[in-house]
């Protein structure tokens, strides 16, 4: 077994956890909908970041890859990758709500952890950059062009989501998250 695959165990393990909390938080909000009677709007924000968070999810999975000959076992990694792969646990957690209240609808709840879980990967995404900064092999490919420019409009669409105060503006700014990683892989 080489150093990655033993790492990449633990990694996987997390993110799928976490890919696993956004699809079952989307089968509850399904289910709540489905039921006789049942009044509740999902609405277009929430299941929006529940993409996000998938799609961010996956490119941090295939980003492991990138680093796959460069990754050695140590303490060290074991608890970097332990604390990065649980803050995304985290957010992923906070994505749908546990309790669906008739009332109050999955846009309100968008509207409260929206800061918490995009502010937990925009972190995630500043800490990776960091972590390729500091790589020799990988850290000029952080100043390519097309590269530098798709971070940044990433960044700046994750800050928008943030604090956006419309409900309008926050479904525009959502899709274009999801639509700018929905290019990034078909390229």
């Amino acid at each position: 077994m080489s150093d990655f695959e033993f790492i990449f165990a633990l990694y996987g393990l997390l993110l799928g956890l976490s890919l696993a909390e956004v699809l079952g938080g989307l089968a509850r909000a399904i289910e709540a909908r489905l039921r006789p009677g049942s009044t509740i709007r999902i609405g277009w924000l929430t299941p929006l970041l529940g993409a996000f968070v998938i799609l961010d999810l996956l490119s941090f999975w295939q980003a492991a890859w990138t680093v796959r000959d460069l990754v050695l076992v140590s303490g060290k990694a074991l608890m970097a990758i332990t604390v990065f792969a649980s803050a995304y646990y985290l957010a992923a957690h906070l994505v749908f709500p546990r309790e669906v209240q008739e009332e109050a609808g999955f846009d309100a709840h968008f509207f409260r952890v929206r800061r918490i879980v995009i502010g937990v990967m925009l972190a995630l995404l500043i800490c990776q950059l960091g972590f390729y900064a500091g790589l020799p092999k990988i850290a000029p490919h952080l100043f390519r062009p097309l590269a530098l420019t798709l971070t940044v409009i990433l960044a700046a669409l994750m800050l928008a989501a943030m604090f956006v105060p419309s409900n309008r503006w926050a479904r525009v700014v959502m899709a274009a998250l999801v639509a700018r990683y929905v290019v990034v892989y078909l390229l």
